[in-house]
């Protein structure tokens, strides 16, 4: 902004006697500091206004440490003024030279302080639910992570999805903690479901770096879906967003299923402009589209699988059971000595039972 834009803003401010002004691009401590002289009310820019509904938002434990540590991030880079202009603080005593200590340092030194105990708080955090995630990949769980912008209808899919109570409101960043839930799919085992923290255009930096070990639960998902607002008129844009952080983050390689939600309050042309497959069009408030979202999920567990021929001996023919419980058994044919099966096996199913392959087990004719 030059001096007129400046000048101009200010006069806005005073005819419409504004309180404060938010600035949606990320300003500097000095450039807020100048601002503030200008126009003599609390200047915030964009990181500083979703912080604060952030803050608004967090419920638990983790999301109140996650949030502080965004803020403390955010506000390190920006502090130019100590306390009350305070100048420097100089311990007393025999060889002592120079200013010493500012108060702004001591102040900055205070933050970082703050910032290394907040972090190895959140490491505690993230250790317990790794161990929730290596529980279900010893289980062999297929595990879907819902994804998409803010305010998307995220929370409200889960809930349908497992008959469950997340909250779910229509307001930005409802939900801040990642939720795990249990899903029942159609001829199939069943899986988890994880709603996380929606995402946004120009997403600060420091809430990655805080909420890092809340998109880890995404990162760990088999499968990735994508809940789009098809009511939206800035769909294309959020979409565009969202698949720019599925980069950025890594999961590229991952499969997607692309869920258009809110068909119920969207334009039914609208669909004919979306191209993303596999897609599922539902609304998550009243329940359509909720089985051939189902059916899908359970097309792309399936797509994740191979086929396999196993022998399992008599003596181990009680183990059926569980395999037919994480998989489906496709043929069956029993034996003199043992059972032969056809199944469909993900790559961690392979793992758990890779002793049951023909080549490695069946008797020598």
């Amino acid at each position: 902004m030059g001096t007129g834009k400046v000048q101009e803003i200010g006069e806005l401010v005073d005819e419409v006697q504004a309180s404060a002004v938010a600035v949606d691009r990320h300003l500097s401590g000095v450039q807020i500091r100048n601002l503030e002289n200008e126009w003599k009310v609390r200047v915030v820019d964009r990181n500083q206004v979703i912080l604060d509904i952030f803050a608004q938002r967090a419920q638990t434990y983790e999301g109140k440490l996650q949030v502080e540590l965004a803020q403390m991030l955010d506000q390190l880079p920006r502090m130019v003024d100590a306390w009350m202009g305070s100048l420097s603080r100089q311990g007393g005593g025999i060889g002592t030279r120079g200013p010493g200590e500012t108060a702004l340092e001591m102040d900055r030194r205070r933050v970082r302080e703050r910032v290394k105990q907040i972090k190895k708080q959140l490491e505690n955090v993230s250790s317990h639910r790794a161990q929730h995630r290596a529980s279900r990949r010893r289980n062999k769980t297929p595990s879907f992570a819902l994804i998409g912008y803010t305010n998307s209808g995220k929370s409200t899919l889960i809930n349908r999805l497992t008959q469950s109570n997340v909250l779910a409101k229509d307001q930005l960043f409802a939900t801040l903690d990642p939720t795990t839930r249990k899903v029942f799919l159609p001829d199939s085992p069943p899986a988890v479901v994880t709603d996380t923290v929606g995402f946004i255009r120009k997403l600060p930096t420091g809430l990655i770096e805080a909420f890092k070990a809340t998109l880890e639960e995404s990162g760990d998902a088999d499968i990735l879906i994508h809940v789009v607002d098809l009511a939206s008129p800035q769909m294309t844009t959020q979409i565009e967003v969202v698949n720019g952080l599925i980069e950025e983050f890594g999961w590229g390689h991952k499969p997607v299923i692309h869920v258009f939600n809110k068909v119920d309050a969207a334009p039914f042309e609208r669909q004919f402009h979306v191209k993303a497959f596999p897609r599922v069009f539902v609304s998550a408030l009243t329940g359509e589209g909720l089985e051939r979202l189902k059916r899908v999920m359970v097309e792309q567990i399936e797509a994740l699988s191979q086929e396999f021929d196993l022998f399992v001996p008599r003596d181990a023919e009680h183990k059926i059971f569980d395999l037919g419980r994480e998989t489906k058994i496709l043929r069956r044919e029993p034996g003199s000595s043992g059972t032969y099966l056809r199944v469909a096996l993900t790559p961690a199913l392979l793992t758990k039972w890779k002793e049951f392959l023909v080549e490695a087990t069946a008797p020598q004719p």
